[in-house]
């Protein structure tokens, strides 16, 4: 399957995949961009048929905090609006109608994020740990992020790889393992990093942009 933006809501796909023959043993997924953390969702909410490989092509698995093309930290214009945004970010209404707003990650006000995000905060399991999401995402025989070196769109462009600010500020970043996701395995993702499992691949290039060649050689064998 092949995602660029879609329905995050729950097993929106699962009766279109379980209904297909061929799928029956199991597929790839491939999610460009905010398809990326969708086709997670339906990695560890909807394990029937089963995937084997999922391939994040600039997903935004921690959210993000910034405006395409106006990243916060590098001016004070951009900065202040992200900071405006969150008036209206968390509300129902805006979280149950707005798609975007579903993987907006607000560092500065961790509770209202934990408390009112929908979507992004029930699949990183930032409330409760779900052990059936952990057990699905952790049956993943490979899962690849993809990030893009001099991504414009995406702040900040290290939730890519899983990373993003520290909790109660949003200058300095961490990466993944540094970050409380991984260190108390709420995903498993620690243990797929033991196993191999989770594979980290960077190319240049700004948001989805990459050559033929470098996804035959870098991609290809992970749909094979």
């Amino acid at each position: 399957g092949f995602i660029r933006g879609s329905s995050p809501h729950r097993c929106v796909w699962v009766s279109v995949l379980s209904q297909d023959p061929k799928l029956k043993g199991g597929y790839n997924a491939m999610g460009f961009s905010q398809g990326s953390q969708f086709l997670r969702a339906v990695a560890q909410r909807c394990p029937d048929p089963p995937m084997k490989n999922l391939i994040s092509v600039g997903g935004q698995h921690q959210g993000v905090f910034g405006l395409p093309r106006c990243p916060g930290e590098s001016s004070h214009i951009c900065d202040w609006i992200r900071k405006m945004l969150n008036s209206g970010a968390y509300t129902d209404t805006v979280q149950k109608h707005l798609v975007q707003a579903q993987y907006w990650h607000d560092p500065l006000n961790d509770d209202l994020y934990k408390k009112h995000s929908l979507f992004l905060a029930d699949i990183n399991q930032e409330r409760v740990v779900n052990e059936t999401y952990k057990k699905n995402l952790m049956s993943l025989n490979k899962f690849v992020m993809v990030k893009f070196l001099q991504d414009t769109m995406v702040d900040p462009v290290d939730s890519e790889w899983f990373g993003f600010y520290k909790p109660g500020q949003d200058k300095e970043l961490e990466t993944l393992q540094e970050s409380a996701i991984y260190t108390e395995d709420r995903l498993g993702l620690a243990e797929m990093d033991s196993a191999g499992k989770l594979v980290f691949l960077a190319t240049d290039g700004d948001h989805l942009q990459f050559t033929r060649e470098w996804f035959n050689d870098n991609l290809l064998p992970y749909l094979r």
